[in-house]
């Protein structure tokens, strides 16, 4: 319980975001998506967006090889991960969530968006 003697939250809301940024926030949280900073370097991850099948080797940080996309990434080429959006100019850092965007691009190249993502599974890379 609070000061306030309510309940605690699961999922705690930022006073100084608006109550449809906050929802968002939240409803990431529930629809479940990856953070970074939890993978480990060498981490495959395999997303699925309405639109492609997009393949992640993950570097470490925000580092990472994209492929799936056929003409912006059809082999493999390295990005930086920004993060995931909702649609708009908000972007949930460093994470990979389902029921948003992808937002992924080279360094120095406007950012590219995925269509909405589907499902996000990852594996470790097999060794070489």
């Amino acid at each position: 319980m609070n000061a306030a003697g309510d309940q605690p939250r699961l999922f705690p809301i930022h006073a100084n975001l608006s109550d449809a940024v906050n929802s968002n926030i939240v409803q990431s949280e529930i629809e479940g998506g990856v953070h970074l900073r939890d993978l480990p370097p060498g981490t495959v991850l395999e997303v699925r967006t309405q639109n492609r099948d997009y393949t992640i080797l993950y570097k470490g940080w925000d580092e990472a090889l994209i492929s799936g996309h056929p003409e912006f990434c059809p082999q493999p080429v390295p990005v930086t991960i920004h993060g995931s959006t909702w649609g708009g100019s908000m972007l949930k850092a460093r994470f990979i969530g389902r029921g948003m965007r992808l937002e992924f691009g080279p360094r120095g190249v406007r950012p590219l968006r995925t269509s909405v993502i589907l499902e996000v599974r990852s594996r470790q890379a097999a060794a070489l």
